[in-house]
């Protein structure tokens, strides 16, 4: 059974870092087996405001479905002013309640053009997520001054940078296989035992 992973990128900005640092992840899933992968960027959904109604509304059942028939999610955003981007908040606002994370493990990944990185705003998107009754992955990864780190082509500059980021696709993907692929098969086992 295939793996499908859905990708969310939190910045609308043209040529955005953010964008550069889930290309790297996006690579790095191509190499797996048995791994479907949706990316989703948000400037293409016309997300509306909370109790506005969508300009596209086909486009957000497709993105909700999408997400609640994914095995997992990554979530990629930038820091903006000390919290996480609005078109990130606005997507996962858009994703209904009961919210389509629930029950989902959850990888994240920030970048900030500042010293200290996405911290600030990883920890706010860990607990958003916790509350929409996500799971979130331990190994958060922040991209600190972001504009050194990739170049206007999207070529990573920091090579320990670029493994660190590569890695959030393997922690997804290895979570999911150590915990959701195995508790799938026993419930199959036991279902069988039992001749339900």
């Amino acid at each position: 059974m295939a793996i499908s992973i859905v990708t969310i990128c939190g910045s609308v900005r043209p040529g955005n870092y953010t964008a550069k640092a889930l290309q790297l992840v996006l690579d790095e899933f191509a190499k797996m087996p048995d791994v479907e992968v949706t990316p989703v960027y948000l400037e293409a959904l016309e997300l509306p405001l909370p109790g506005l109604a969508a300009a596209r509304p086909e486009a957000i059942e497709v993105f909700q479905k999408t997400v609640k028939e994914a095995t997992g999610v990554l979530l990629a955003s930038p820091e903006y002013h000390g919290g996480i981007s609005s078109p990130m908040k606005l997507a996962i606002d858009n994703l209904g309640f009961p919210s389509m994370l629930a029950d989902k493990p959850v990888q994240l990944l920030g970048v900030a053009a500042g010293v200290i990185g996405a911290i600030k705003s990883t920890e706010q998107l860990r607990a958003i997520c916790a509350h929409v009754g996500a799971i979130p992955l331990p190994m958060t990864v922040s991209v600190a001054k972001v504009q050194q780190v990739f170049d206007g082509e999207g070529n990573c500059l920091d090579a320990e940078m670029e493994k660190l980021i590569r890695r959030t696709a393997h922690n997804l993907v290895e979570y999911i296989q150590d915990t959701i692929c195995h508790k799938i098969s026993l419930e199959e086992i036991l279902r069988g035992e039992s001749g339900a």
